[in-house]
């Protein structure tokens, strides 16, 4: 019941991109100290919801909207950030910026989820 809802839809997506955001910035700090190693980063959710161009669903012929279905990609890309000596362009101090930041993203994700099934429950006349 809850999947059909564009809006809980909408909250998993938040969900996934931050637990797959987190996992990004896991491999970063494990790397921290490993030359050469590149920080890596996942585009925010808002960034990538808004790029995905997500649009209505048709629902005749010569409907302006179309439904691709496509899932917004993982666009892994270098982290900015300047080099130590060893080659490593980790931050520890970023990495934990974004860790609070991704944290926020999945806090947001699970409310929405919440308060939409509280709405659907009080629509029903059912209490928790």
């Amino acid at each position: 019941m809850f999947e059909s809802l564009q809006l809980t839809r909408m909250a998993n997506a938040m969900a996934q991109r931050a637990g797959d955001r987190m996992g990004v910035i896991a491999q970063n700090v494990a790397n921290a100290d490993t030359p050469n190693f590149k920080a890596m980063d996942l585009p925010s959710f808002a960034e990538t919801y808004r790029d995905s161009a997500v649009q209505m669903r048709s629902t005749r012929p010569k409907h302006s909207f179309a439904d691709d279905g496509a899932e917004p990609e993982k666009l892994l890309r270098r982290a900015k950030g300047s080099a130590a000596p060893n080659g490593n362009t980790v931050s520890l101090e970023q990495e934990m910026v974004k860790m609070a930041d991704v944290r926020k993203d999945h806090e947001m994700a699970l409310a929405i989820y919440r308060n939409t099934s509280d709405i659907l429950r009080a629509s029903l006349g059912r209490n928790r």
